[in-house]
Formats: structure tokens, sequence, C-alpha cells
């Protein structure tokens, strides 16, 4: 069977995507399965010029906001790439964007369509204060989950909480199937440590939607209660410069270590004692799979598909979103107790390998391909 699976940003870019997409064409190597990926490089800009079609809303009601036009440009952008690319056909394509995927079914509307949804770019934009909740933008985003559903053969996500999120926008949310992100195992190492001073390390985007500003406030508190520890950002985004002066502010930033973007922070993960991320929003939270399979004690926010990964006091701890106070007292019981932090760590570890292995979730995209791929040779 010949397969695309359609991208909107390169795979190395960080996020949920990146973390299972390119690893999947080794597992999918064979006689029986051919794999493609296909995404839209950074440099085209403004080439397409065709008017865009949506089935089941008309989006020139939203035409008049500058994010609702760059999101459209995009899209035809998108097909005017294709069409230039793409020469041969598949018998299956599999989209992780929303402009992936419509755009795809432009251009190939014989070919099947599955398509992932990832996390919510309006959810993201209302919480970085880009656009307001209820307004055109927010609109015309969430308007795409029935578009989606409608040139699609099958929708997914990766949470149920994600699921629930999408529903109120489609026809069919009972027909919406959850396959979470899948993490080859290889690339996890985690190695004996005795760090002296616990080390907390936090993988993100650097915005408001993330939370670093409420762990910054519950590190301050650690401080001022006389814990040590030193506090590892990695990451870059439009709110480093706040944050650092945040920490500055808080006499925290001798504690704390801005990296900027890295490419594979799994590499290094291992050697570290605390994942910590408060997400106001996260459909799934990839990033607390990877810190689990690298053995470290996980501390979370109560929200989207980090609760799904997470029984509090089992294998992490959860707390409230915006709520610094009781983030600092989460962090402070696996920072005063190494014991109950390797027991936390341990018990992540085996439910990440059980739960989120590359290859549970290569098992049911092979069910679901062999169920809407029509292979051209049978």
């Amino acid at each position: 069977m010949r397969l695309l699976q359609a991208l909107f940003f390169p795979p190395e870019q960080p996020g949920g995507v990146s973390s299972m997409i390119p690893y999947l064409q080794e597992r999918f190597h064979s006689a029986r399965w051919e794999m493609d990926m296909f995404w839209l490089p950074k440099r085209i800009r403004d080439k397409g010029q065709e008017e865009p079609v949506f089935h089941t809303f008309d989006w020139h009601e939203y035409a008049h906001s500058p994010i609702v036009q760059k999101y459209v440009q995009t899209y035809v952008d998108y097909i005017w790439w294709i069409r230039l690319r793409i020469q041969k056909p598949y018998d299956l394509i599999h989209a992780h964007h929303p402009i992936a995927g419509m755009a795809m079914k432009a251009v190939f509307p014989q070919t099947p369509l599955v398509q992932t949804v990832h996390s919510s770019y309006e959810r993201e934009l209302i919480l970085n204060g880009r656009i307001q909740e209820g307004g055109p933008e927010h609109r015309f985003l969430s308007s795409l989950y029935r578009e989606l559903e409608y040139v699609s053969e099958q929708l997914l996500t990766v949470s149920q909480s994600f699921a629930e999120y999408m529903s109120p926008y489609i026809e069919r949310p009972q027909d919406i199937e959850i396959i979470r992100n899948g993490f080859d195992e290889k690339r996890f190492k985690p190695v004996p440590h005795e760090n002296k001073v616990p080390q907390l390390i936090t993988v993100c985007r650097l915005v408001p939607a993330k939370g670093l500003d409420i762990l910054l406030l519950a590190c301050a508190e650690l401080k001022r209660k006389g814990y040590d520890y030193v506090l590892h950002i990695i990451g870059d985004g439009p709110s480093r410069e706040e944050l650092e002066s945040m920490a500055k502010e808080l006499g925290i930033y001798q504690e704390t270590i801005f990296y900027g973007y890295t490419l594979h922070p799994e590499e290094f993960m291992p050697f570290f004692d605390i994942f910590v991320l408060p997400s106001r929003a996260e459909a799934f939270g990839s990033v607390f799979a990877e810190a689990a399979l690298s053995c470290l004690a996980l501390v979370g926010s109560e929200v989207g598909g980090i609760a799904e990964q997470i029984e509090d006091g089992v294998n992490g701890l959860l707390v409230p979103s915006e709520d610094p106070q009781a983030l600092s007292e989460a962090l402070e019981k696996v920072i005063s107790d190494p014991q109950y932090r390797y027991e936390l760590a341990r018990t992540a570890w085996d439910k990440a390998k059980n739960q989120y292995s590359l290859s549970k979730s290569v098992l049911e995209l092979k069910k679901l391909y062999l169920k809407y791929g029509t292979p051209a040779d049978n």
C-alpha cells in the first residue's frame, strides 16, 4: 500500500507530530508498505492563487481578519506546492494538520483521507492573547473541524479530552477515533545518576499557553522556603525575553537556565530529575510521555491530555492550572523526597512503555489503513 504522511511543519520541528511520524517509516518499510512524507517548506509564501473551497461554511464571513487571510493563503500555497511536487498516486493519505488534510483532498478528491487533529490552534491563539474567544478568527478556526469531518474518511485525535473538545463542532462526534502518539523506545535511555541538587526540566515553546509564568512563581516560592534546585528551560518563542525578565525580578535567574531551541532534548533529558510543565491547555502533551520514557518524575497541570497520562500520586503529580502555590507544593514533595521521586518516575516509565509505544501505534494505524486504503493493484 502506498501511503503519504502529510505534515505541515518539517518533521524535525518540535511537537507531537515530530515525536512519532518520522519514526513510522522504518516500521512500515516492507514489500507490503511504502510510505512517504510531505510538508510545506517555510520559503513557500504567497504562491497559491486559486480560490479556496470550503464545503461546510462560507469563509468570506471572516475574510476581513488578517489572521484568517494568512491561514487561507497558506492553505492555497499548500495546494500549489502539492500540484507542483507530487507526481505519483497514493492509496491513502494520512494528514496531521488541517491545512494539509484539506489541501490534499482538494488535489486528490478520490484518495481516502485519514485526518489526525493533534492540537487546537484557536485555543492556543486565545491563551496567547492573539485572538478573542468568540471572535471571527475563533469562529473560522473552529469551523474547520466540521470541514475536516466532511473531507475525511476518518477523523482521529490523540486524547479523549480533545475528542470531547472537538465534539460540539462536528456532526458525528461518536465516530472520532483516538490513536495516541507512539514513541520509539530506542530513543530513550534512562541512566542511573545522582544529582546533589535536584534538576528540574521543562521543554516547550515559550508562549503564554504553556504556563511558564506559573512555573517561575512556583520556583520563587521554593527558593523562599530554602530549597535548592536548578530549573532548565528548553525551547524558544515570543515569551522568552519576558520570562527572563520575570526570573530576574523574582530573584531566581541564577537558578534558571534558558537554553533556547534544542533539536533532540531526549538525548540528555535522562540526566535530570523532575519534568514539570503547568500548561494552560494540552491536547496530549507528548513531552510528558517522552519525560516518562526518560524515567523522570512528572509534575503537570490537570488539563487535557496531561491528566490522561498522569494518575496523581501514582506516576506523577497533578495540580490545578493557574495555581503557583499548588505547583510549588507539588515540586516540594518530589524535591524533598528522592525515594518518592524515584517511585513516581519508575511507575511513569512503566506506563509509558506499555501505553505509548510506537509498536502499539503502528499496529493501530495498520488496521486503520487497511480499512480505508484501496491499493491500485488489488
